[in-house]
């Protein structure tokens, strides 16, 4: 699968097996390109359904497995509901992974560093939701 980005910006996907360096990667590496420079525009104030759904398919990109990622959107969507200015009430966890002491705004990086805390503390998103499942948090 190879993938040309048109003057409007739009990536056009076709597949071509013959061309030498065409993958799946590729294709996926310029997919979160898009992803990222369309949620530049995503306004402080909201998050439309449009803009969580390319955050989702940006976390989906990171996982890959999708078991591990409906684990992942459930916590998420409990903690969060995907909104990359949710404040918790009780403590200073932040944005959509609900991270204490998180300080960016930005939805990628809440993303990244969610995934990086996951792995780091539970191995996987199924294992860190059903810690939160037993403790209410994780």
């Amino acid at each position: 699968m190879t993938n040309a980005i048109d003057t409007s910006g739009t990536i056009a996907l076709s597949t071509r097996a013959a061309v030498a360096g065409s993958s799946r990667r590729t294709t996926l590496h310029a997919i979160l390109l898009l992803i990222s420079f369309t949620l530049l525009n995503i306004n402080e104030a909201s998050a439309s359904s449009k803009s969580i759904d390319l955050l989702k398919l940006y976390a989906h990109i990171q996982i890959v497995s999708a078991n591990e990622y409906k684990c992942l959107d459930t916590l998420w969507t409990h903690e969060s509901n995907w909104n990359h200015l949710a404040k918790n009430k009780k403590s200073s966890a932040f944005g959509i992974p609900q991270l204490l002491k998180m300080t960016t705004k930005n939805p990628i990086e809440q993303i990244d560093l969610g995934l990086k805390y996951i792995k780091a503390r539970h191995q996987t998103p199924c294992k860190a939701l059903d810690y939160f499942k037993k403790r209410g948090h994780y």
